[in-house]
């Protein structure tokens, strides 16, 4: 599933339908799949729009950013 995520992600155009096949092969349903494929989409499309609008960060992710490098 994982792989499968971050190819959808990373190199859609490269997704096949040997790629849904092993995801069926493996145990997940149909919904499963489609789910996988909503919530990549999903994630996709909020971090362009925010992106694209320059919604800065909220104070909590640059306050995590801070804490790590400060060591």
């Amino acid at each position: 599933m994982l792989d499968y995520a971050v190819k959808l992600t990373r190199e859609p155009w490269t997704v096949a339908p040997t790629d849904v096949d092993r995801l069926r092969a493996t145990g997940f349903s149909d919904r499963a799949i489609l789910d996988m494929n909503l919530v990549s989409g999903y994630y996709a499309f909020v971090n362009r729009l925010a992106d694209g609008l320059g919604v800065p960060l909220e104070e909590f992710w640059n306050a995590d950013e801070d804490a790590t490098t400060n060591d």
